[in-house]
């Protein structure tokens, strides 16, 4: 057993969908959580950018003697993740892998669709993934940029939303996949209305999901599992600003009150 904590961090309050779900995954785990809500979004800004302040909050949760860091943010996953691990000693995933493998495990057709922001899009991450996995798939990418702030307004439903996720996914739909990577830890909140438009022959790749399950099987592998009680109301968070919009907005994605500390850099 090994009762030190798992590290989180996002550009902002989205990495709380991981959060939920290494939280059922890994119920006896201990959470750290670094939201960068001050330099929020990272999903237009530069590789160098996104990857110095990847760096500054895995330094900052290494104070707390993290056993594993999770990068939550599909953009800082794309653009430093590969720096991290070779700058760390310690563990650091993300959720590029665990997504694209799941991906294709679950496609049929092996037409893939994969939404995000348009640094996640731009990158060509999650296509270079796959492909380099199954040389067979065929992927097409869609960048949603309005996607985000409609979640942070609490619009995860209505004509509104409904009508922009049509747009955004309708050439998707075209190009005749059959699996879709949520590609934004955003994206599970709007689950209910991609699934309007796509409907049950689609499969909703859901990354946090994907990345929880690699966190659990990859911590019994290296017999780091936890043992702690207490669950989320024993968890950390931490944010770079704006304390009481994050926590407002972390009971639509956890369905439970937290509280965070501002910590700046």
């Amino acid at each position: 057993m090994d009762n030190r904590p798992i590290g989180i961090f996002d550009s902002g309050i989205g990495g709380l969908t991981v959060v939920d779900k290494v939280f059922r995954m890994l119920p006896r785990e201990k959470i750290i959580y670094f939201g960068d809500t001050a330099r929020v979004p990272y999903g237009n800004k530069s590789k160098e950018t996104v990857t110095r302040f990847s760096k500054e909050i895995v330094e900052f949760l290494l104070k707390f003697d993290v056993k594993l860091i999770i990068v939550a943010c599909n953009t800082a996953s794309s653009l430093s993740l590969r720096t991290l691990q070779r700058y760390f000693s310690l563990p650091i995933i993300g959720v590029i892998i665990p997504g694209a493998t799941e991906a294709i495990r679950m496609s049929d057709n092996k037409r893939i669709g994969v939404i995000g922001t348009e640094a996640t899009a731009s990158s060509d991450a999650y296509r270079m993934e796959i492909k380099g996995r199954s040389k067979k798939c065929f992927v097409a990418q869609k960048s949603c940029p309005l996607f985000v702030p409609l979640v942070e307004n609490k619009w995860l439903n209505g004509d509104i939303t409904l009508n922009v996720a049509r747009k955004y996914l309708s050439p998707l739909i075209k190009n005749r996949i059959d699996t879709l990577i949520l590609g934004c830890t955003h994206y599970p909140l709007l689950r209910r209305v991609i699934k309007k438009i796509t409907g049950n022959k689609i499969a909703l790749i859901d990354s946090s999901m994907a990345v929880a399950q690699y966190a659990a099987k990859l911590l019994e592998e290296k017999n780091l599992l936890g043992n702690n009680a207490g669950g989320i109301k024993k968890a950390k968070f931490f944010v770079s600003d704006d304390t009481h919009r994050f926590t407002d907005l972390a009971k639509v994605f956890l369905g439970t009150d937290i509280k965070a500390r501002k910590m700046v850099f």
